[in-house]
């Protein structure tokens, strides 16, 4: 009974990612991304102006303006955003996260990933990039960004936008990316 539930979760989840992949696509899609990553660096710098001197400072970054993530026993989450390098837009990344233990409810967030050097960049242009449970995203709260460091050339901050998650999960995110247009 119970395999046959998780069986059915993970169909559900797969269709739904796939759908969302497909929209992600459309360049009218992309344009509205562009658009939300933009108001998402204001909102991030508003919750902690200490992070200008990191978008100013890292080698590159990219934000995920609307990630959606919900589950109940099992859990995924999805997000497009941006990726930018020196100040421009280099091109378009895709979330996804998938997670398996006690959750329950509905979330959405957005995240930023900065970048420390050539090398962790390279690694997410060539989609070699994802987090395990290990990886450890810190709240944007003032002030927060002045004591954190890069761990593995990367730095990554959350913000919540709405809902609320009850979570003791394990899982992990992958990321997609595609030279902009």
């Amino acid at each position: 009974m119970i395999k046959s539930i998780i069986k059915n979760s993970l169909f559900i989840l797969s269709l739904s990612l796939i759908g969302i992949s497909t929209l992600a696509q459309s360049s009218s899609r992309d344009r509205k991304v562009i658009a939300d990553c933009r108001q998402a660096k204001v909102s991030f710098l508003k919750g902690d102006g200490l992070m200008r001197n990191l978008f100013a400072s890292a080698y590159g970054y990219v934000i995920f303006p609307n990630i959606g993530k919900g589950g109940i026993g099992i859990g995924g989450a999805t997000g497009n955003g941006v990726l930018y390098q020196g100040g421009a837009m280099m091109g378009m990344a895709k979330m996804t996260q998938l997670t398996i233990g006690f959750q329950w409810g509905g979330q959405a967030y957005r995240e930023v990933i900065f970048f420390e050097n050539k090398a962790a960049i390279d690694r997410f242009k060539a989609n070699n990039f994802e987090f395990a449970a290990q990886a450890s995203a810190v709240a944007v709260t003032a002030g927060v960004s002045g004591n954190i460091k890069y761990k593995n050339g990367v730095m990554i901050f959350t913000q919540t936008k709405a809902g609320l998650m009850y979570e003791a999960s394990i899982g992990g995110q992958k990321f997609k990316y595609w030279p902009g247009k």
